[in-house]
């Protein structure tokens, strides 16, 4: 990992008290999550943003020990919704760091929503991404989960923005976005009939700024995919479509060798890269208070297919 950041030294121009009001608030919300539901799970893809969810809920539930070191258990799994097309780095990531922290993760398995027909593509390389509704919701009804913790920040897309922190779907999965439950002075109506769960957000008000500043105070992990490192791509679109086995270079395709980093990694086949030399955490904060574009709208092919693609498939039981 890089060496420990002094990111105040580097950035004296940035207030960091937020991020202890950020952070006071998103512990409140996990602990209420632990006291609300009985079956609880916190989504985890080894991505940035659930990293910093499960920092934030180690923090809420474990005794802290010394640097990063904390011990106890956390009151729920973890849960990753594995489209089978993840990056190969991110999944070593992910399971090391389970590995490390002792604690227990379920699958939830695209592949195998294909076996069992539930899922059927029109190609096999086709984008797994909007496939994973299918594999969460079959993950929620095995588990009988009645909320899952997620990363989504309202700052990343506008249907996100229109989300509530407890967001409550209905008996299908689905979100309602016009009956959505009102959050007045942060009191939470977290009541739900048979069949119905919740998602909850602690992290929705932060930004993607918040986030690389938090990473850098708190010295987080993360995928070095997340950092400025070489990588073959092919622009298409306006975008740099990294060179991997599901996304091969089409015919007039000109494959470059760039300096690239990732904002965000999900599936192969609709996440891009952006060119950058950010090496550091600090180097990404930086660079961050100078982007105009959000990361997935920087970064994904498939939330570029309509201005309400990402709305439909949370109305779907998306993320």
């Amino acid at each position: 990992m890089n060496a420990p950041i002094a990111i105040d030294q580097l950035l004296p121009g940035l207030d960091h008290q937020h991020l202890e009001a950020l952070e006071e608030e998103a512990i409140f919300i996990l602990r209420e999550v632990a006291a609300a539901f009985e079956r609880p799970a916190l989504l985890f893809s080894g991505g940035k943003d659930s990293c910093v969810v499960l920092r934030l809920a180690e923090k809420a539930f474990k005794t802290h020990v010394t640097g990063q070191d904390f011990a106890g258990r956390l009151p729920f799994p973890l849960l990753h919704v594995d489209t089978g097309h993840n990056f190969p780095d991110v999944i070593t990531f992910r399971d090391q760091r389970v590995a490390q922290m002792g604690e227990r993760l379920l699958i939830g398995s695209g592949e195998d929503s294909i076996r069992r027909g539930t899922v059927r593509l029109a190609d096999a390389l086709e984008s797994r991404n909007g496939h994973q509704t299918v594999a969460l919701l079959e993950a929620i009804e095995e588990h009988r989960f009645d909320c899952l913790i997620g990363g989504a920040r309202r700052d990343e897309e506008k249907a996100r923005a229109k989300e509530r922190i407890f967001s409550h779907r209905d008996s299908f999965g689905q979100w309602q976005p016009k009956q959505q439950r009102p959050e007045l002075w942060t009191l939470f109506n977290t009541r739900i009939r048979p069949g119905e769960h919740f998602r909850a957000f602690p992290i929705s008000n932060w930004t993607e700024l918040d986030v690389w500043l938090y990473l850098a105070r708190e010295r987080i992990p993360l995928p070095r995919l997340y950092y400025s490192h070489p990588r073959e791509v092919v622009r298409r679109k306006g975008l740099l479509v990294p060179v991997t086995p599901v996304t091969p270079p089409q015919p007039g395709d000109v494959v470059q060798t760039l300096a690239v980093r990732f904002r965000t990694v999900g599936d192969m086949t609709c996440t891009c890269p952006v060119e950058s030399h950010a090496a550091s955490a600090a180097d990404i904060v930086a660079e961050t208070l100078t982007v105009t574009v959000s990361e997935r709208g920087a970064t994904r092919m498939d939330d570029r297919t309509s201005d309400s693609a990402m709305e439909r498939r949370k109305k779907e039981g998306y993320f």
